[in-house]
């Protein structure tokens, strides 16, 4: 890339609109608001989703399901993940410094890959396979309240 490839975006350099400028500007008389109707008055606005008094689109729909607000939802990692740090104790912090885990959210550990060597984990939560897993390597897994 250089300076004489450089170009402006599409339409960057159209100059806008000029409404109500007479009739030779083709925008004259009405401003290209059409005769009548409440979008031709000054000061109009319609709610969000109006659609001309039809029942809106949100409306329409079926309401399903239930969202709980207030729900743990925990950060993932998989052991197959632990298995590439170097680290012989893992705890939440140790996560975040290694990227794996993001913000406070509490951990849970699955059981996807394998362990080969004994390690100590410290999380909110582990999988039963994850578990086993962990002990079989000859490791342990501590439980953060």
């Amino acid at each position: 890339m250089n300076l004489s490839s450089v170009h402006a975006p599409h339409k960057s350099t159209e100059k806008p609109k000029r409404v109500g400028r007479g009739m030779g500007s083709g925008m004259g008389k009405t401003s290209t608001r059409g005769h009548k109707g409440q979008r031709s008055r000054s000061g109009s606005r319609m709610l969000r989703g109006f659609e001309g008094g039809q029942m809106p689109l949100h409306r329409r729909l079926p309401k399903r399901g239930f969202t709980n607000v207030f729900r743990n939802r925990y950060a993932i990692v998989s052991l197959e993940k632990l298995a590439g740090l170097r680290e012989e104790t893992i705890t939440p912090d140790v996560l975040r410094k290694a990227g794996l885990v993001q913000g406070n959210s509490p951990v849970k550990i699955l059981a996807d890959g394998q362990v080969t060597r004994a390690l100590t984990i410290q999380a909110h939560k582990f999988s039963k396979s994850a578990q086993e897993k962990i002990t079989k390597a000859g490791g342990k897994f501590e439980v953060i309240a």
